[in-house]
């Protein structure tokens, strides 16, 4: 069985895209794409999306085209935005023939779309991923597991923010987070990540992007670092690495490597500041301590223009007193640092309701007395399930 959710139709009845390059044709509607069923597999070709440049020049190359060609690709993909390789028009005919013998653009159109009363969208993409890690892994079809995953679109005044998931489903298992309890659906490739930001609606404009949708981006480490290369580089997107954020647990290993690597603002999901509290609630606190994650992160500089935030979800009753305010005054002392409080969105099966706004407040005011400045979260996309630890795509159950 698949999950499902109630989406409005896409008005289109696109060919999708699965990761290993094979392409899938759903029978009866978009409403019906999580059917095994109505998938008829009907193509092989290569993705273009989700390569860079280096990429691109050892394709033309092979291809027997032009070294220049593979800039004028890349900026067809990353800035002009096109779905077919025949848009490419100032690629020769044969060129463009020769191309797309093998190859094809690769955005997958999105499936569904759910729009909130207060102006978030929340669309669903359908995905086939695999569980093994790596960039450009290959493996057979048996390997994949077909579901969906979910993109959110938040405006705000000038600003549109595209949140945007990195797995199908997640392996860190957070009790509070809907992602995490259903489970671990499979590795997203930099083709699905990137196909996100060019098929939203919003795409031309997009301003920032946060990597706090479906899955854990650390534990995508690859797949993650190549999209946001494709993001920043001068033949992609060009966009100033202070347009984006990363969200983490704490994948320590990988976090290191990011904070080496990535000049992007990251995002700790904290939650609680007593070790075996977060414990109950966040398995992950086993592997990866969150004192370690701070003492790790109290290593690098985020005085100039990259900045660090910690998630906290607000639990009446069982993170929001005195003591746990006075408790993250202590591990955060001497980081420049913010703290943003969230309003916990109820789910099944999870014992916790969201503190009162009173509560939530007096922590906020304690914390900034202290010198830690704090912010509350205002909740978007509630009503569509689009806030905060709700995103759950589709899966088989």
């Amino acid at each position: 069985m698949l999950a499902k959710q109630k989406y409005r139709k896409s008005g289109t009845s696109p060919t999708f895209l699965v990761q290993n390059n094979i392409s899938f044709v759903p029978r009866g509607g978009t409403s019906e794409i999580m059917s095994e069923k109505n998938l008829i597999f009907v193509n092989m070709k290569i993705r273009l999306i989700g390569k860079n440049l280096d990429e691109l020049k050892k394709l033309v190359a092979e291809e027997g085209l032009p070294g220049f060609t593979a800039k004028q690709i890349a900026q067809w993909l990353y800035v002009k935005k096109v779905r077919s390789i025949d848009d490419m028009t100032n690629l020769s005919k044969a060129a463009r023939a020769r191309l797309s013998e093998k190859y094809e653009v690769g955005v997958t159109p999105y499936a569904g779309l759910q729009i909130s009363s207060d102006g978030t969208k929340k669309y669903l993409f359908p995905v086939s991923c695999p569980h093994k890690r790596g960039l450009n892994v290959r493996v057979s079809e048996d390997e994949l597991e077909t579901s969906a995953i979910e993109a959110v679109m938040i405006p705000d005044a000038d600003r549109a923010t595209l949140c945007v998931s990195s797995q199908a489903g997640c392996r860190m298992g957070c009790r509070f987070c809907m992602t995490g309890r259903q489970g671990f659906h499979g590795h997203m490739s930099a083709a699905d990540i990137i196909s996100q930001f060019i098929a939203v609606d919003e795409s031309d404009k997009l301003t920032n992007a946060v990597f706090m949708g479906m899955g854990e981006p650390l534990d995508n480490y690859d797949n993650v670092m190549r999209a946001i290369e494709i993001l920043t580089a001068d033949w992609g997107f060009a966009w100033s690495p202070k347009r984006i954020t990363l969200s983490t647990i704490g994948v320590l290993p990988n976090l290191k490597r990011y904070l080496d690597e990535c000049k992007c603002h990251l995002a700790v999901s904290l939650h609680n500041p007593l070790p075996h509290e977060r414990l109950s609630v966040m398995p992950v606190q086993g592997a990866w301590p969150i004192e370690e994650v701070i003492a790790l992160i109290k290593q690098y500089d985020f005085t100039g223009q990259r900045r660090v935030s910690f998630e906290y979800t607000m639990f009446a009753g069982f993170n929001d007193t005195k003591a746990h305010a006075d408790a993250l005054i202590r591990m955060l002392k001497g980081l420049e640092c913010r703290m943003n409080l969230i309003r916990f969105h109820k789910i099944p099966d999870f014992p916790y309701e969201t503190s009162p706004d009173v509560i939530i407040e007096n922590f906020r005011n304690r914390l900034n007395n202290s010198g830690l400045t704090t912010t509350i979260r205002a909740s978007r996309g509630e009503d569509i399930l689009a806030a905060c630890g709700m995103l759950a795509g589709q899966h088989r159950e």
